[in-house]
């Protein structure tokens, strides 16, 4: 059930529950959303630029959503639709993604440090110069993945695949790597420096 919104409350911080509204085509850049619910909420083609966006999105809907230079830190994106969002220096730090698709999406030098990033699709997207550093990809699936010079310190990759991925000059100082698929893998330049368990 929608509720009538004032975009002016919702940038003041007024709100702090808008879980399952239609908020679509949305302009909320530069607002501040921590700690606000928008878990199952409609953000199809919203404009998040440059917002504090640190809450609850399990389920949202944020296909096509402008999230660049937004803090995502901390967000909780479980089951969220993430199909062609625009991300540009967007801070995914900490967040829970996993089981999310983001195939095909141009992930350059994003942020996923200490991000749970278990079982999450990643086909051919683009992630270079990308810090997983201390992620967790266990059953993650980067396949045809382009991950030049990404940086994964520290990360788990238990059952990942990297099959077909570019990982020219990625970092895998202390990773974790187990049971990997690497079939047609570009390891050019990398640097890998396990960490045994």
């Amino acid at each position: 059930m929608n509720q009538i919104i004032n975009l002016s409350d919702i940038c003041a911080g007024k709100i702090k529950n808008l879980a399952g509204n239609d908020l679509s085509g949305i302009d909320l850049s530069g607002a501040n959303l921590c700690q606000v619910n928008l878990a199952g909420a409609n953000l199809t083609g919203a404009n998040l630029k440059g917002a504090k966006l640190q809450g609850n999105l399990r389920g949202a809907d944020l296909t096509g959503a402008n999230l660049t230079d937004t803090d995502c830190r901390h967000s909780d994106f479980r089951g969220a639709t993430l199909l062609d969002i625009i991300v540009n220096r967007t801070s995914f730090s900490g967040c829970f993604l996993a089981g999310a698709i983001l195939s095909h999406l141009d992930l350059s030098g994003a942020d996923f440090r200490g991000c749970d990033l278990r079982g999450v699709t990643l086909i051919k997207a683009i992630l270079q110069q990308a810090d997983l550093s201390y992620a967790n990809l266990s059953g993650a699936d980067l396949s045809q993945a382009d991950l030049e010079e990404a940086i994964f310190q520290g990360a788990v990759l238990r059952g990942t695949n990297l099959s077909g991925a570019n990982l020219l000059c990625a970092h895998f100082e202390q990773a974790v790597l187990e049971g990997i698929l690497l079939e047609g893998t570009c390891i050019e330049g990398t640097i890998i420096d396990v960490k045994y368990q």
